[in-house]
């Protein structure tokens, strides 16, 4: 893919509202190539299933909570990549 073609994350997408979702913690920044945004939600898919596996096994909630919050960055990562990629394709 050559530099005109690569597909950029616009910085739109937050997670982690916190008290009522309505303080938005985290925002995911502009300007990271889709595609390492999406390889990156990719491997963190993977540490949240090993997490959610281990908490429920080993009776662990801190576990799942941090799964809950790593799949919300995931999503966030995936969310803001599909933004990109469709602003580029307008």
């Amino acid at each position: 893919m050559t530099t005109e073609e690569t597909q950029f994350t616009v910085g739109k997408t937050t997670f982690f509202q916190g008290e009522n979702q309505t303080h938005p913690l985290f925002r995911i920044e502009p300007g990271i190539p889709c595609q390492s945004a999406r390889e990156q939600a990719s491997e963190l898919m993977g540490y949240v299933r090993d997490l959610t596996i281990d908490g429920l096994m080993e009776d662990k909630p801190q576990l799942l909570w941090a799964s809950h919050y790593l799949s919300a960055l995931a999503k966030a990562l995936l969310d803001d990549a599909e933004l990109g990629m469709m602003k580029s394709g307008q």
